[in-house]
């Protein structure tokens, strides 16, 4: 449990109205990212003195999982995990746009975030790629709104701010602190995802959870139908398959297999 003493940003699922996904404890060490239970995360801890931030593991903080340098033209994300890239981000037009670059410095232009007066455009796949969320900050500058595919896309998450001012992650710098803090990481499973799969209780009171892709209509089995309605899908079978072509009978006619009937055979209906 985290003492929950500092400004607080609280994300919500959907809109401000929606369920609580986590919490930002900001202070002036760093941030604490904390479940709905205020269970520890992930860990940021500032170091003013070198331009740096640097993401710890949490039940072992000596050891440093990610590092931000800052400086005058953008931040540089160093990981230290095994197949990650590292990414910079630069600043151009005073500020104003955020260049992604996937790889280091040379690499690709993934994404760009755009600043204007309502908030921040993120334009994926380059940049000349179409806006694939924004960051709205709302009238009160005690709210940022996050919307998939457009200003007037769906709302996908809010922050709800706390004892410090939405309107401080304007800076290029801040937001781009507070990216790194609010980011979706791939296998992290957050309350509100927990919350959209189905606990179905027995009749002894255990439960058995599915998921919420799971087929919930009714299953059909060979029971449900009646056996005078069924198709019949078997293969045909010649009935004196293991007979000898002497064996048979002169004056019945031989047999086809079914694979040796053509399709125009097949259509006349003709029998063999």
């Amino acid at each position: 449990m985290v003492d929950m003493a500092d400004a607080v940003i609280t994300e919500h699922a959907g809109t401000r109205e929606g369920p609580i996904a986590r919490f930002y404890q900001y202070g002036r060490e760093g941030v604490q990212v904390l479940d709905t239970k205020k269970n520890l995360q992930r860990l940021y801890i500032f170091d003013p003195s070198l331009d740096m931030v640097t993401e710890r593991d949490p039940s072992r903080r000596e050891k440093i999982l990610r590092r931000f340098m800052f400086d005058q033209n953008g931040m540089l994300e160093e990981t230290f995990s095994f197949g990650q890239h590292p990414r910079t981000f630069r600043y151009e037009n005073g500020g104003q746009q955020i260049a992604v670059r996937e790889g280091g410095q040379y690499g690709a232009v993934g994404k760009i975030f755009t600043s204007d007066r309502n908030g921040v455009a993120e334009t994926a796949w380059g940049r000349h790629g179409e806006i694939e969320r924004v960051y709205i900050f709302e009238a009160g500058d005690d709210t940022i709104m996050e919307r998939k595919g457009g200003w007037f896309g769906t709302v996908d998450r809010t922050f709800a701010f706390e004892g410090i001012n939405a309107s401080v992650f304007r800076e290029p710098e801040a937001f781009l602190q507070f990216l790194m803090f609010t980011e979706r990481r791939e296998g992290e499973v957050d309350s509100t995802d927990k919350d959209r799969v189905a606990d179905v209780t027995h009749g002894d009171g255990s439960k058995v959870t599915h998921s919420r892709f799971a087929f919930t209509g009714k299953r059909h089995t060979s029971s449900d139908t009646h056996s005078d309605t069924k198709e019949d899908f078997r293969i045909d079978i010649i009935p004196e398959g293991d007979v000898s072509l002497e064996e048979t009978p002169k004056d019945e006619p031989s047999r086809k297999k079914s694979s040796e009937i053509s399709f125009a055979e097949r259509q006349t209906g003709r029998k063999f």
